[in-house]
């Protein structure tokens, strides 16, 4: 028997996921020879926390399964004490990245990486607080049964559990590095009523993340195929596939990883920036590591806060970073699909110390190309009117400070991922809960 780790973090009200999420960990406890270890990383308000506190307290007994729900109080705990004993050269700095003031979406899941070890879990399979799991014959469909059917497995035996192969034999003795699905329902990002304004402008805007020098066509597919998951699919039957996974096919509300690819390399810090969380998931397609896609897609939804005019502007504003920060991971992302297999060891490590070179090496990059994003959703936003006007001029009144942040982030991540190794080794020798130090 091992550990795994399945993790929620949430910033919101969401008492019927974590149940919900308790009934994924029975059904791996009772299916799977593991021991699950249920992990609540609760940055909620007072309200929603004591909320979930009583969702955790009035579940029942069942064996191996373990919940720990942490608030940011237990979780800088720990996380000071893994920093204090690994001995990192800017503690302060380090606490910040791995706890920000600011919603951080790759920081939450780091989080996740190092309490997992900490715990002595060998995997790490993240889902959402606003997403759900949908139901067949009554009955809810969890990823998490294609996640340890395969996950860690050296391909050739994962192959006895798929549904089909179209991995390169070449990569047969490698471990399954990746194990996820996608989603249905609305699209990840909120951008629907863009679509439904202006489909012109839809695909201006979208089109920001693609790399600049891409014809005009190839974007054009690329944004059809953006943000929208396995669209309205329905479940019916289980089908997984042996394969080196396509980053645009899994979402990471749906997403399993091996120890072996966050102990080495963690997510990028960056603040107020959504898809700062999908970094691992590129990294182990350019690397040519063994991963199986199923199609056990989890229910996308947005929360009533979204709707309200500060949830409105604040999650532009992360669209926005988001959009800034594609100048740098473009770079990156080209860099490691160039290096590909060179990017893991003689026992299919990830080189750690290749990619922060690569992070390195784009932050040299001119912000011209940035200046131009910022120019575009300017126009677009314009052209749209109201609220969408409104966060234009948001826009230009940060503009600058804007594009020192993107390159900011980009120099943080680079400065975590080298204090990476020794942070993950001393998670391994510290305990979550204080009180058993």
């Amino acid at each position: 028997m091992h550990k795994i780790c399945l993790t929620l973090p949430t910033n919101r009200a969401c008492a019927a996921t974590i149940s919900a999420m308790r009934g994924e960990a029975v059904y791996a406890a009772k299916h799977f020879d593991v021991e699950v270890h249920l992990l609540i990383l609760d940055s909620s308000d007072e309200h929603a926390f004591a909320e979930h506190a009583k969702v955790v307290s009035e579940a029942y007994s069942v064996p191996n399964v373990i919940v720990h729900h942490l608030g940011e109080a237990e979780q800088r705990n720990f996380l000071q004490r893994v920093i204090d004993r690994a001995g990192a050269a800017k503690p302060d700095l380090m606490l910040d990245l791995m706890l920000p003031a600011d919603v951080s979406y790759g920081a939450c899941t780091n989080r996740a990486f190092l309490i997992g070890s900490a715990l002595g879990c060998r995997s790490i399979h993240r889902r959402d607080s606003d997403s759900s799991y949908q139901v067949l014959n009554g009955e809810p469909v969890f990823p998490i049964h294609h996640e340890l059917t395969s996950l860690g497995k050296r391909a050739t035996e994962a192959a006895h559990g798929v549904s089909e192969t179209t991995l390169d034999p070449a990569h047969a003795d490698k471990p399954v590095a990746l194990v996820g699905s996608s989603f249905v329902g609305e699209l990840s990002v909120d951008i629907s009523e863009i679509y439904q304004l202006d489909g012109n402008i839809y695909y201006d805007v979208v089109s920001l993340w693609a790399p600049s020098e891409w014809p005009e066509d190839e974007k054009r597919q690329w944004v059809d195929e953006s943000f929208r998951g396995a669209g309205a699919e329905s479940f019916i039957h289980d089908h997984s596939t042996l394969t080196t996974v396509d980053p645009m096919r899994v979402d990471m509300c749906n997403i399993s990883f091996h120890h072996e690819v966050y102990e080495r390399v963690p997510l990028p810090p960056a603040t107020n920036t959504i898809g700062s969380d999908y970094f691992l998931i590129h990294l182990v397609y350019d690397g040519k590591l063994p991963g199986v896609l199923h199609n056990r897609n989890i229910v996308n939804f947005y929360t009533a806060e979204r709707r309200t005019d500060f949830g409105f502007m604040a999650y532009q504003m992360r669209l926005t970073k988001f959009f800034l920060s594609m100048l740098y991971f473009n770079f990156i992302y080209g860099r490691m699909a160039a290096a590909s297999e060179s990017l893991l060891d003689d026992r299919h490590r990830v080189r750690a110390s290749t990619i922060v070179e690569f992070v390195r090496e784009s932050t040299r990059l001119d912000r011209e190309e940035n200046v131009q994003r910022l120019d575009s959703l300017d126009r677009s936003y314009r052209k749209l009117g109201g609220r969408y006007a409104e966060f234009a001029d948001i826009l230009a009144s940060r503009s600058r400070r804007l594009l020192d942040e993107a390159r900011e982030d980009i120099e943080d991540f680079a400065l975590l991922m080298e204090a990476w190794e020794p942070l993950m080794h001393a998670s391994r020798a510290t305990s979550v809960h204080p009180l058993h130090r």
